[in-house]
């Protein structure tokens, strides 16, 4: 394979990586890992995008790629309740 195919296949390449890591992000058990992936594969759609000159394509993985990277460090931070409602009351099963 010569450069010259590389180059024009690149953006296919691009578009099939952004599928896999789209698809392989809810392989990952931990949220924030699925997160960081779903932003990753935003960034190659991105670049697929602009090599295809689709700005919707561009925009909405803009969009998708920093709510994931903003929900990954968020939720870092924020604690996660260990208890539901009826075990703080007292009630059992629920």
């Amino acid at each position: 394979m010569s450069w010259r195919w590389w180059g024009r296949h690149l953006f296919e390449w691009l578009g099939w990586l952004g599928t896999a890591l789209s698809a392989g992000s809810y392989l990952f058990k931990r949220p924030v890992t699925l997160r960081r992936v779903q932003a990753l594969a935003a960034l190659a759609w991105i670049a697929y995008g602009a090599l295809v000159h689709s700005l919707p394509l561009i925009v909405a993985n803009l969009i998708v790629g920093v709510v994931a990277m903003y929900s990954s460090f968020r939720s870092e931070f924020v604690p996660v309740e260990s208890k539901t409602l009826s075990e703080e009351e007292g009630t059992p099963g629920a």
